[in-house]
């Protein structure tokens, strides 16, 4: 096999960074999108509020303690999908071979354009720099022979962030084909995907600390530890090999909303409310797709932390709000709210497109006596009204909140409720 030229773009504190072009007054101070809430948590940290030692997922309290001078700026998740399509445009622009991974990251394989347009860190640099002369913002560009590789290389091109200040990095880092385990094997283990804290656990009693001391752990050793899979996995990671290609229009696996309460539910009523509106949002996301699912899943995280999903495969694929609150509401029914319930959300899987059909006479008579269709009728007339309107115009009866909705935005709940009593 020939060897591949494989890029990881990951653009640097990317939430943060697009907010700083319309408020440029905040550069060099630690600034955080985030929740402000008691609940809130921190979506992206600037490296200025990382020196603090705040990251992203921490608790927007715990951000606040250790930073009082921190400044949140409130997420705009409809602006970062925007941004991350402008980003993509460029990519576009160098090579068709494009995966995303989330808005700000992605790996791209340049194997075929080096020949018209440079080596591969060429390339890198290239696109580091249009993308700083288009839109403003900074990235940090891994090149490697394979995707796990030029993975750890974007992570090692960043900039630092230490208590004496921000370090710049190197903006592209390269791994070279034939020094790939110079690169990988100083690293401590727990840069390699799939070693979290119970695997890190498991690894120590073997006294594994670097990724070198996982290569040189026998095999048999290291699947007895993990697991077959897991541990036939990262043995083959240890030794820098993976055959992966660069996934091309890699499809979404699930369309979900989830909302953290400013206070805790605790009833099925207030709960039956808010699964309805976040219903209505996967609903608009999946005919928006042009997508139908088969299987659904609720998550219910408790007062205490602890948190339980429970799923049902349907007989027939469905999109349509009513579908989804008509097979989500059994689940919620059987669990026990009172305790207190501080997130729900739902989220919809097992894609197909929904099936093209000819209507028979008792899907005529269906539609006239309020059945699936005539729900589905309903629910592409509020696709229309939103789409000429805004989404705004129109959504559920819960949604209502004084003289407006209160609807589903995609990414909103990234960073948690804003200012609200915790309980």
């Amino acid at each position: 096999m020939s060897t591949r030229s494989i890029l990881h773009v990951d653009m640097d504190a990317f939430f943060v960074s697009v907010e700083l072009r319309r408020r440029p007054e905040l550069h060099g101070q630690p600034v955080v999108v985030g929740g402000t809430g008691a609940r809130g948590v921190v979506a992206a940290a600037s490296y200025e509020a990382r020196r603090f030692g705040i990251h992203s997922a921490m608790p927007s309290v715990r951000a606040r303690r250790l930073c009082p001078q921190l400044v949140f700026l409130a997420g705009d998740h409809e602006l970062y999908s925007q941004v991350s399509s402008d980003v993509h445009k460029i990519f576009q622009t160098f090579t068709p071979y494009i995966e995303p991974l989330s808005l700000d990251e992605a790996f791209l394989d340049v194997t075929g354009a080096t020949r018209l347009l440079g080596t591969a860190p060429q390339i890198a640099h290239n696109i580091r720099e249009r993308i700083w002369q288009q839109l403003a913002l900074r990235c940090s560009v891994g090149v490697a022979p394979n995707k796990f590789l030029a993975k750890l290389a974007s992570v090692a091109a960043k900039p630092k962030a230490t208590p004496a200040g921000v370090q710049a990095g190197s903006g592209v880092c390269e791994v070279k084909h034939g020094a790939e385990l110079e690169f990988l094997h100083p690293l401590p283990v727990q840069a390699i995907w799939g070693v979290g804290p119970a695997t890190l656990k498991r690894l120590s009693g073997f006294g594994v600390r670097t990724v070198r001391d996982l290569a040189e752990l026998e095999r048999d050793s290291l699947i007895a530890a993990v697991g077959k899979s897991h541990g036939a996995h990262l043995h083959q990671l240890a030794w820098g090999v993976d055959e992966r290609p660069v996934e091309v229009g890699r499809m979404v696996k699930s369309i979900g909303h989830e909302e953290t309460f400013a206070t805790d539910r605790h009833s099925h009523d207030e709960l039956q409310r808010e699964l309805v509106r976040l219903a209505d949002g996967v609903a608009a996301r999946l005919r928006a797709q042009g997508k139908a699912a088969r299987t659904l899943t609720l998550k219910v995280r408790f007062a205490d932390f602890d948190t339980i999903t429970r799923a049902t495969t349907l007989p027939a694929p469905i999109s349509t709000a009513h579908a989804i609150v008509a097979a989500a509401t059994p689940l919620l029914l059987a669990l026990d709210p009172t305790p207190g319930v501080r997130l729900l959300g739902i989220s919809a899987s097992q894609f197909v497109d929904p099936p093209e059909e000819q209507l028979t006479l008792e899907d005529i008579d269906q539609v006239a006596g309020g059945g699936d269709r005539e729900w589905d009728a309903a629910e592409q007339t509020i696709d229309a009204i939103r789409s000429r309107f805004g989404n705004a115009a129109i959504g559920p009866a819960s949604a209502v909140e004084g003289a407006g909705l209160r609807l589903v935005r995609r990414g909103a709940q990234q960073w948690g409720p804003d200012q609200g009593p915790a309980s």
